[in-house]
C-alpha cells in the first residue's frame, strides 16, 4: 500500500510541483495520473521511489516512510519499485536479453557484473520476462535494430526482472503510434492482473488511460482534483483537471502545456 498524507515538493527556484497531497493506493491497483504538462505528474510517481525527495508531508510504502530510507535500505527498497520511462533507457547496441539481465546486475558478485556473466537461471527468467510481453523472438536481436513499441516492451521486461511490487511509468506510451499504444497499455493490464503489481502510468492521452486502468487520479497546479474511477471522468471533471485545454471525451490527447518559465525548470527535475 502506498500511502501519501499531507505531501507536498518545492524547488529550490520556489515553484511547488506538489501541495497538500493525501492518497491512498491499495497493492494491485492500475492506476493512470492524468495533467497538463507542469501539473506534477512526473513529480508524485518519482516520489514514490524517491527519484524526487518530498519537501514535506509523509510517504509511506507498505508502512515504511519512505524519506527514512538511506544507503542499503534504500537500495532494497528500490527493487520492488519497477520504472520505465519515455525513452525508455536502454543500451541500443547490445542485445535485448542483455539489457534485460541489467536488473540483475546489483545482485550480482563483482566479478560477474565486470565480466558480464550471469547465472542460467537468470537468463531463464529474462526469456520469461520477454515471452510474457511477447517479444521472446527478439531475444538476441539487437535493440537499435526493434521498433519503438518492442523497445519499450523491453523496457518493461527489464523491470519484471526485479519482481517488484510496485512499477512506475513515465509517459510510456508518449513516443508510440496508436495501435502500439494500445497493445503496450494491453501489456501493462495483464502484468497487473498475472502478477498483482501496483501500476501506476503518467499519461497524457486520457481515452487510452480510460479504456484500460480501473482508477484516475487528475492532477492541477501540484493538486489532486479528482481520485476516482474511470466512469466518473466525464467532461466537468476534466474541465477541473485541464482547465479550458480540457479534452472532449473521444478526440485526440491534450497537447503538452507550455509551462512558465518556473515550470520548466522544475520539469527537468521530474516535474512535469
Amino acid at each position: 500500500m502506498i500511502e501519501m498524507r499531507h505531501v507536498q515538493k518545492t524547488y529550490p527556484n520556489g515553484f511547488t510541483a506538489l501541495h497538500d497531497v493525501n492518497l491512498t493506493i491499495d497493492q494491485g491497483e492500475y492506476v493512470a495520473v492524468i495533467g497538463l504538462s507542469g501539473a506534477g505528474k512526473s513529480t508524485l510517481i518519482r516520489t514514490i521511489n524517491r527519484m524526487i525527495d518530498i519537501s514535506d508531508g509523509k510517504l509511506t510504502v507498505d508502512g515504511t516512510d519512505v524519506s527514512s530510507l538511506s544507503g542499503k535500505e534504500l537500495r532494497r527498497f528500490r527493487r520492488n519499485v519497477g520504472m520505465i520511462f519515455q525513452s525508455f533507457n536502454l543500451v541500443t547496441r547490445t542485445k535485448v536479453i542483455t539489457n534485460v539481465l541489467a536488473a540483475k546486475v546489483p545482485d550480482l558478485p563483482w566479478w560477474r557484473s565486470i565480466l558480464g556473466l550471469f547465472p542460467k537461471e537468470d537468463e531463464m527468467e529474462a526469456l520469461k520476462a520477454l515471452d510474457q510481453v511477447g517479444i521472446a523472438n527478439k531475444a538476441y536481436t539487437r535493440v537499435d535494430q526493434l521498433s519503438g513499441g518492442q523497445q519499450q516492451r523491453v523496457a518493461l521486461a527489464r523491470a519484471l526482472m526485479q519482481n517488484p511490487k510496485i512499477l512506475l511509468a513515465d509517459e510510456p506510451v508518449a513516443s508510440l503510434d496508436p495501435v502500439t499504444a494500445e497493445q503496450v497499455m494491453d501489456d501493462f493490464g495483464r502484468i497487473n492482473r498475472e502478477r498483482n503489481i501496483t501500476v501506476i502510468i503518467n499519461i497524457h492521452h486520457v481515452d487510452l488511460a480510460l479504456r484500460h486502468v480501473s482508477r484516475v487520479i487528475g492532477i492541477r497546479a501540484g493538486e489532486v482534483v479528482y481520485d476516482g474511477g474511470v466512469d466518473g471522468v466525464n467532461d466537468a471533471v476534466l474541465r477541473d483537471i485541464y482547465g479550458d485545454e480540457a479534452p472532449e471525451l473521444g478526440q485526440a490527447p491534450v497537447p503538452a502545456k507550455k509551462a512558465d518559465a518556473a515550470s520548466k525548470e522544475a520539469s527537468k527535475e521530474g516535474g512535469r
